[in-house]
């Protein structure tokens, strides 16, 4: 008698392990919590190869230093088209799993607004409406730097949930500066989160509000993200947004 041995092989690329990724225990925590974290999805040699890319130039649009404009202090730049292909792989790969939450959500919230399953018909979307300059973005912080509350909306079409991945390692590269999610429910005072990351993992969170169910229906919460203070270090992180902007 035989016996075959069964081998399990550990994903390699980045649309592997994004859908090898429960999403059914994360739709919950999305529901329940209003962000899941999941991954590591990029490896250490892809978040060294991302973050040392800030200083070449080649693959970015346009550069904000947030003190000049009251964002904070830190600075980040946009990517330009096309994407780096490891970019552009999360922005698709991510894409299919969120919108089916990204329709539910909209339902229970009362909008009419659904998106499509495919996140090439959604960009043509943006674009006809001219949102058609590419949104994801890598930040960079310093001592003392910071984020404050705020949403990504860049336009008229939004699409309801964005990625935000960290490129550094906590403890290692920096102390400080957590990411921090903000909740303000109808006539109730607002809830902060602290989420942890480690190097590689990413957090799905909402741009602009989700649905939280209360005793009488669903009803709609505002939701504001930002990044605490860097007490030393510097950390790195990439912000993946589906919506293009103005």
């Amino acid at each position: 008698m035989s016996h075959k041995t069964v081998t399990q092989t550990t994903p390699t690329s980045v649309s592997e392990r994004v859908a090898s990724l429960d999403w059914a225990k994360l739709a919950a925590e999305l529901d329940d919590q209003g962000s899941a974290v999941i991954g590591p999805i990029l490896t250490p040699e892809q978040c060294d190869a991302l973050a040392a890319s800030y200083d070449t130039g080649g693959s970015f649009r346009s550069r904000v230093v947030m003190a000049r404009h009251g964002f904070g202090r830190g600075e980040y730049q946009y990517f330009a088209y096309p994407l780096p292909p490891l970019i552009a792989d999360l922005r698709n790969a991510l894409y299919p799993p969120l919108v089916e939450i990204a329709n539910r959500w909209n339902q229970a919230m009362g909008l009419e607004v659904r998106y499509p399953v495919s996140h090439a018909a959604f960009l043509d979307r943006c674009h006809e409406a001219g949102q058609t300059k590419p949104t994801p973005l890598m930040l960079r912080y310093g001592p003392g730097d910071y984020n404050c509350l705020h949403q990504d909306l860049y336009g008229e079409h939004v699409f309801p949930l964005q990625v935000a991945f960290l490129l550094s390692k906590p403890g290692d590269d920096f102390q400080g500066g957590e990411f921090v999610l903000t909740e303000q429910r109808p006539r109730m005072q607002s809830r902060a989160e602290v989420v942890p990351l480690g190097q590689g993992q990413g957090v799905i969170f909402p741009v602009h509000h989700r649905p939280v169910q209360g005793t009488r229906g669903c009803y709609r919460v505002t939701m504001r993200h930002g990044v605490s203070r860097l007490r030393a270090g510097s950390r790195h992180t990439v912000g993946l947004i589906f919506h293009d902007a103005t």
